[in-house]
């Protein structure tokens, strides 16, 4: 019967993301960039597009794509050095708007966030209606566009919201959701990425009903605990709250190399560095952590992780480092590396309390 009561409580979930956001900022900025193809990011041969304009992504550009290969599948590309404190100021203004609607949001970047807006202080009964105002108001006050997905979870809504972008919107009423998530290609889900979608294509699964027709047993059988996961979103039983108040999952520091190294006490002394600044951020948040991460990117882009959980919570550089000496000594490094990172997750912050929620990614500039 509970269960029962449960069910007849439907929430509305909007998830806003903004179309091309650092990129658009730039040409909202500069009117000389507008229609043409922008990245954010380093024009070096060392550089990495942050993020690229529409005009720029009908050329095959993509975040994460190095730069030499940008410049190779676009001549005019146009290169622009990254200010994230315009960027982080224009998404205060944003989420101010957000809050006129509801204080449940959860932001998951500058440019992405979920909105509950089940009970909304303008006492709109529609949340389509709700996300059409919501756009048309960054759009008018602030001069950017903006997507967003309708449902009743934040997965639904989150895999909505790419349907019609840019600057559109897709709500899957509740009637249309079960429909909707059978016919959904597996490499569409939210939380499916390459290597898994690949694993399932070879078990026969390719859509959402495929997926379903999967046992909870059987999916933790050939995916361990993400299989729970799996089983609950294609029934639309996964439903984690939307969040206000979130916190952070990891705290790191990375580097990007002039030129690649390859010797181990060449990186041990990059890793020093990256460890001062990690160090400093731990203090700063007040937090300590007990796994250690070492990121690893080599010269053609592969990347490699490997993790370490202690017994104590620790923060300091004399603490950790050590066992990111061990950590790196355990590989065989047959290639050049271009990028080190350290990361410290399971974190435990001054009121003594396990960290838990979404993971905040923190930005750091080393001059090389």
């Amino acid at each position: 019967m509970a269960e029962k009561n449960h069910e007849k409580i439907i929430r509305k979930i909007i998830h806003i993301d903004m179309d091309a956001y650092y990129a658009s900022v730039e040409q909202l900025d500069n009117v000389r960039l507008r229609g043409k193809p922008v990245v954010v990011g380093g024009s070096s041969e060392r550089g990495v597009v942050a993020a690229a304009s529409y005009e720029a992504r009908k050329y095959g550009i993509k975040s994460a794509m190095s730069s030499v290969l940008a410049k190779k599948k676009c001549r005019n590309i146009i290169f622009v050095k990254p200010r994230f404190k315009r960027y982080k100021n224009i998404s205060g203004k944003i989420r101010s708007i957000f809050y006129d609607y509801t204080d449940l949001v959860e932001p998951l970047s500058l440019d992405e966030a979920f909105l509950d807006v089940t009970q909304n202080k303008k006492g709109m009964s529609y949340a389509t209606n709700i996300a059409r105002e919501i756009r048309l108001r960054i759009k008018t006050e602030i001069g950017l566009t903006a997507s967003a997905g309708i449902s009743i979870n934040k997965f639904i809504a989150k895999v909505a919201t790419e349907i019609n972008k840019p600057n559109g919107q897709k709500t899957i009423h509740p009637s249309k959701v079960d429909a909707f998530i059978e016919s959904l290609p597996i490499d569409k889900f939210y939380g499916i990425g390459r290597v898994t979608s690949n694993k399932m294509n070879a078990l026969g699964i390719f859509n959402g009903l495929d997926l379903k027709n999967f046992d909870k047993s059987g999916l933790i059988n050939h995916f361990g605990k993400s299989g729970e996961y799996f089983y609950k979103i294609v029934r639309s039983t996964h439903d984690n709250p939307v969040n206000p108040n979130r916190t952070r999952k990891s705290i790191g520091a990375e580097q990007t190399f002039s030129e690649d190294i390859r010797t181990e006490s060449f990186m041990l002394d990059k890793l020093s560095n990256i460890a001062d600044e990690l160090e400093k951020r731990m203090i700063k948040s007040h937090s300590k952590g007990k796994t250690i991460t070492i990121k690893i990117k080599y010269n053609d882009f592969t990347q490699q992780t490997c993790s370490k959980t202690i017994d104590k919570y620790i923060s300091k550089k004399d603490e950790f480092f050590p066992v990111l000496e061990k950590l790196l000594y355990k590989k065989k490094f047959n290639k050049s590396v271009r990028l080190l990172g350290i990361s410290i997750t399971n974190l435990l912050n001054d009121d003594r309390l396990p960290q838990k929620s979404i993971e905040v990614q923190l930005k750091f500039d080393f001059n090389t």
